[in-house]
């Protein structure tokens, strides 16, 4: 068998480990789902009117029409946390050990996550989108184009902070320290635009919303679901998307490289 072909034997049984595993032990993902779906019926029925009110009295359809693109990458982060602390138990409790003394493709294992935390990003995308359609979101602007390119960045940005919580994962010394050290991946759209504008904000925090990886993909998000002007971001978010994919995926490969202690 080549090379490749074994790559690929070996990382689509990797990959049906991890979907079970996701399957007979849903608590995690549901867990981390929770976080977005309620931020979004506390900003959508407590918070509506007054962010409404504070960007100009708005009203509230036209708030929800704001608020969803960065739930749904917020959505995208919280997942991955999930990777993160899989990885780690991975690592901790052994079975890594045992399939180094397999002959088996090395990086398999690792793909085996990365796509099975792609999948289900895009799984908790689609949910949350749901809920976000309920509450009375809609997109009538965008075109067929817009949602695939849409789906695209929802798609490769879950690439790029999947790696990264891979690396999170690798160097963590437990489950408990790798759900930790990944919590910047819930806290970041907390600092971005996905609940007001940074134009809104005090002029000290504006950097800390705008130099960062979310506010580009949610404005870029924004603009392709409702259809308005993009600008720059476009290209931002696909830098960042790339950046951190290259970026995690060397960490992880170098971090899993390494001969256990």
């Amino acid at each position: 068998m080549s090379t490749l072909a074994l790559a690929v034997r070996d990382s689509s049984t990797m990959l049906r480990r991890n979907l079970l595993h996701a399957r007979r032990y849903p608590s995690l993902t549901l867990n981390l789902l929770l976080t977005p779906v309620m931020l979004l019926l506390l900003f959508v029925y407590v918070f509506g009117d007054v962010m409404s009110a504070g960007m100009g009295g708005v009203g509230r359809s036209a708030y929800i029409a704001y608020l969803v693109p960065g739930v749904l990458l917020m959505t995208v982060g919280s997942t991955t946390v999930g990777t993160a602390v899989s990885v780690s138990m991975d690592m901790t409790e052994g079975i890594i050990a045992r399939f180094r003394t397999m002959a088996i493709h090395r990086g398999s294992v690792l793909i085996g996550h990365v796509v099975g935390s792609v999948l289900q990003s895009v799984a908790s995308v689609l949910l949350v989108g749901a809920v976000g359609v309920a509450v009375g979101f809609r997109s009538t602007d965008a075109t067929a184009l817009e949602w695939l390119a849409a789906f695209g960045l929802l798609v490769l940005f879950a690439l790029a902070l999947t790696w990264i919580a891979v690396g999170m994962g690798l160097v963590s010394p437990n489950a408990e320290a790798a759900g930790n050290n990944a919590m910047p991946l819930i806290l970041l759209p907390l600092l971005s635009s996905a609940f007001v504008p940074v134009d809104g904000m005090p002029g000290w925090f504006q950097p800390i919303a705008e130099y960062q990886p979310f506010t580009p993909a949610i404005e870029t998000l924004r603009g392709l679901l409702l259809g308005t002007e993009i600008g720059h971001d476009g290209w931002l978010a696909v830098a960042w998307c790339l950046g951190l994919t290259v970026l995690g995926y060397l960490w992880s490969a170098a971090t899993f490289a390494k001969d256990p202690k």
